[in-house]
């Protein structure tokens, strides 16, 4: 029975989960990987000196930054406090154009030629405008100037009076924040688009759109902008009686009101902004640092893979719930399954050489003594050993050969479904025409009505079963019989070679699917076999993700041959 042995697979570390059949110290990285630059390796980064960091922290606050500056315009805000402070000055002056009119017509003039007694209409204006704050001015039916509230008369001529703003507590108190506000608020649109206020040193109704829509009857209001991008709001209204217009009023105010309103509510915002924008700086460190840092520590863990830092190097574990934990049990498995094919490929090296090395220190010998022996009979005896070992050297390196190719053909063919009962009798049938006669029997003994299709390579899988039928052959006595069964086991289609031989000893059922392990019966000639049948058998039926074991079969205590199961997922459920 063509049988092969391996070494013992490498122990796992069970709290790294890595192989550790090494030293780690037995494997220093080559000079080479040593004298590389750093330049290349992921390094340690404060929270904002990390590029994803940075961007999870403006994409972050970006939306937020936006939302500020609209809610900092607050253009809706503002028209309706100018069109607060327009209805309150109309309100107003139509007061007070219905207190001129009743009481401060001069009596000496009645009808037509009846106008305004100018010394009670001054004093009059003054006193009703005086509570409100707002600059009054009185205009006469011919348009002239009869009086202003900015205007005191005295015996030396008149004194312009000119309103101070109160100081600005609130830019004191916050001295670079109130100067930062000032200088966002300065580039915020002011309603520059507004008409120029300008003020003659003699004043007339012509002068103003809104006092001479007044003269005609109408009450207007009109927004405007001084130098200082300050809004001045102004309202004319007719002085009437009995629908006889006999002059306008027109109040004035500038926007110190609104703008006190629309500081105190920028503020408010710009506070909560600041709070916000504390919590979402310091959710995105957060955020930031829980991604870079364990995809630092797994960088840093494959650049000690690819400069070969340890043998095998250790994937730090990422105790979480998410995708970095699941990425980096991925990559701890990934660099487990690849150090274990590495050592075994390392491994398979050093038995091929050992293998080879046997046929080849014989043949050598053969050689080197032929060459000195002269003898005819000796020499034959000789050539006849040299033909031997070339022989068993073409069959080990052919089946090392497709050992080596296993892997990438498993991972590369496509695979197709493959009925195993007609593989079975395909088999059967094949051994059966082919035997002279001294041969054993073939029994198939299959499952027909089962579904016994599995999903693989067909040549793959053939050469398993060709493999465990030449194993049974061999160790099958003379007229004995081989029985092949197949049959479905829940998920499972089972594969059975049953042969009558003399079994397989109790302490090699595992052995015998090791490399290079050959145990064969007493009359077969040495090197018939490389030992690698049954190893590849086990490395095709796990591709295919299966089972392959190997039992004895018994009456009572007696052992009436040897059985091998394969096990193979089926391909239909």
């Amino acid at each position: 029975m063509a049988l092969a042995t391996e070494p013992p697979p490498p122990r796992l570390d069970p709290r790294l989960g890595d192989v550790d059949d090494e030293p780690a110290a037995a494997s220093a990285p080559p000079l080479a990987a040593r004298d590389e630059p750093a330049r290349g390796r992921p390094r340690w980064r404060s929270p904002l000196g990390s590029p994803l960091t940075r961007r999870i922290l403006a994409v972050n606050v970006l939306p937020l930054l936006i939302l500020v500056a609209g809610l900092l315009y607050v253009g809706e805000y503002r028209k309706g406090l100018v069109q607060a402070e327009l209805d309150a000055l109309r309100t107003q002056a139509a007061l007070i154009a219905n207190a001129l009119g009743e009481g401060t017509i001069d009596r000496a003039l009645t009808g037509e030629d009846a106008r305004l007694a100018i010394e009670p209409a001054r004093h009059m204006v003054r006193r009703l405008v005086e509570p409100t704050g707002a600059r009054a001015r009185l205009f006469g039916a011919d348009g002239a100037l009869l009086a202003d509230t900015r205007l005191l008369s005295s015996a030396g001529g008149s004194i312009y009076i000119e309103r101070l703003e109160p100081p600005d507590d609130d830019a004191a108190v916050l001295g670079t924040a109130g100067r930062i506000y000032g200088w966002i608020v300065d580039r915020l649109p002011q309603g520059r688009e507004l008409p120029l206020y300008q003020e003659r040193e003699v004043q007339t109704a012509a002068d103003y759109a809104e006092v001479a829509r007044a003269l005609e009857g109408e009450v207007d209001g009109v927004v405007r902008r001084d130098a200082a991008d300050r809004l001045i709001l102004s309202v004319a209204v007719p002085v009437q009686r009995y629908k006889q217009v006999l002059g306008a009023v027109m109040l004035s105010a500038d926007d110190q009101l609104i703008r006190k309103a629309i500081r105190s509510v920028r503020f408010d915002i710009l506070k909560v902004f600041a709070v916000a924008l504390a919590i979402t700086v310091l959710l995105s460190l957060y955020l930031g640092g829980t991604i870079v840092r364990p995809i630092l520590r797994l960088a840093r863990a494959a650049e000690r893979v690819k400069r070969g830092q340890g043998r095998p190097p250790v994937i730090p574990e990422i105790r979480r719930r998410d995708e970095i934990a699941h990425l980096a049990a991925s990559l701890r498995t990934m660099t487990q399954v690849l150090w274990q094919r590495l050592n075994a490929n390392e491994r398979f090296a050093a038995d091929v050489a050992h293998e080879i090395k046997n046929p080849l220190t014989s043949l050598r010998s053969a050689v080197e003594t032929a060459a000195r022996v002269k003898d005819p009979d000796q020499q034959r005896r000789l050539m006849a050993i040299i033909q031997e070992d070339v022989g068993r050297l073409d069959r080990l390196i052919t089946d090392i050969s497709d050992a080596s190719r296993l892997d990438a053909e498993l991972s590369r063919d496509a695979t197709e479904a493959v009925d195993v009962a007609r593989l079975l009798d395909a088999l059967a049938e094949l051994h059966t025409t082919t035997d002279d006669g001294s041969g054993p029997r073939f029994r198939v003994d299959v499952a027909r009505h089962q579904d016994l299709a599995v999903t693989g390579l067909e040549s793959r899988l053939g050469q398993v079963l060709r493999n465990l039928i030449a194993n049974a052959v061999s160790f099958s006595p003379p007229g004995g019989t081989i029985t092949l069964r197949a049959a479905r086991r829940g998920p499972w289609v089972v594969a059975q070679v049953e042969d009558e031989g003399p079994g397989i000893p109790d302490d090699k059922l595992e052995t015998i699917f090791s490399r290079f392990y050959s145990e064969r019966p007493s009359g077969e000639k040495f090197g018939t076999h490389s030992g690698l049948g049954l190893s590849i058998s086990k490395q095709i039926v796990e591709a295919h993700g299966g089972t392959i074991v190997a039992e004895n079969r018994r009456s009572g205590d007696r052992v009436t041959g040897a059985r091998f199961t394969v096990s193979l997922p089926a391909g239909h459920p």
